[in-house]
Formats: C-alpha cells, structure tokens, sequence
C-alpha cells in the first residue's frame, strides 16, 4: 500500500519586516533567492494581493518593498520549519545590510 497523495504538507506562515534601509533591493532579493534554492519547499512572500515565488528575483523586485514593509512569508514542503527560520534570519539581520539590527523584523501578535 502506497502512502497517500491527498497528504499535503502544512503552510507555515509569519509576518516579516524590511529593516534595511535600502528596502528590498537586487543585492537583498538575489541572497532570498539563493537561500529559497537551498529548500524543497515552496517559498512564498505576499504583500497585499501580490503573492511572489521567492525563487524569482524579478518577482521579488516588483513587491516595491521599502524599509519598514510588512511582508507575509509562507513556505509550504517538507523543510519547511528550516526554510522559514532561514529566510526570517535573513530579515531579521537587514540582508546583512545593517551595522547593528536595532529593531525586528519579526511582526508578532503584541506589536
């Protein structure tokens, strides 16, 4: 008996912000990119109705996120608990583009 097909991996999802002051330029969207390549699962980056495949760079670029954009991040696959935790490091270290991370880029629930 084979395992069965209807099984679907769960969703994990968590808000994100762009603390970089520069936003979510080419240099952030490409280390996204090679860090979503480095997963099975689908990674996925939403702002408003636009949904986004974190694999594609020109995708990413069209989301217009400045600093202090509220992103929802969702990953859906196997690792997807991996996936997620790397790409909030990520956000939270400003793309490596900060001296110090003074403020989260995790959004929780007690804002």
């Amino acid at each position: 008996m084979s395992s069965s097909s209807s099984e679907r991996p769960s969703e994990l999802e968590q808000i994100v912000r762009v603390i970089n002051p520069q936003g979510l330029h080419a240099r952030p969207a490409d280390l996204l990119v090679r860090c979503a390549d480095g997963f099975e699962s689908e990674i996925h980056l939403q702002k408003g109705s636009e949904r986004v495949d974190c694999r594609s760079i020109l995708s990413l670029l069209t989301l217009g996120a400045t600093a202090g954009t509220e992103l929802t991040l969702t990953a859906r696959g196997a690792d997807a608990s991996v996936a997620l935790a790397a790409v909030i490091e990520l956000f939270e270290k400003g793309f490596h583009e900060l001296d110090q991370a003074s403020e989260s880029s995790v959004v929780t629930d007690g804002r």
